[in-house]
């Protein structure tokens, strides 16, 4: 289980086709912050139908897209 599924969950769950959640959130959601580990497991998100789109560090959020 990778360290990122909870989060992979959250977003299946929600089900919108684009969101952008912030550090904080997703800080909420996996108990953990997110780290430069992110950017190898971002492609696991394909995995539950979306992908990682922007990854603002300057303002500290990552947009997700459903994958069609």
């Amino acid at each position: 289980m990778s360290k990122y599924e909870p989060l992979w969950n959250h977003l299946q769950a929600d089900g919108r086709d684009t969101f952008r959640m912030t550090f904080e959130e997703i800080r909420a959601v996996l108990g953990v912050d997110i780290d430069h580990s992110f950017l190898t497991y971002k492609k696991e998100a394909a995995q539950y139908g979306y992908e990682v789109g922007k990854i603002s560090l300057k303002e500290k959020y990552v947009t997700f897209n459903k994958e069609v």
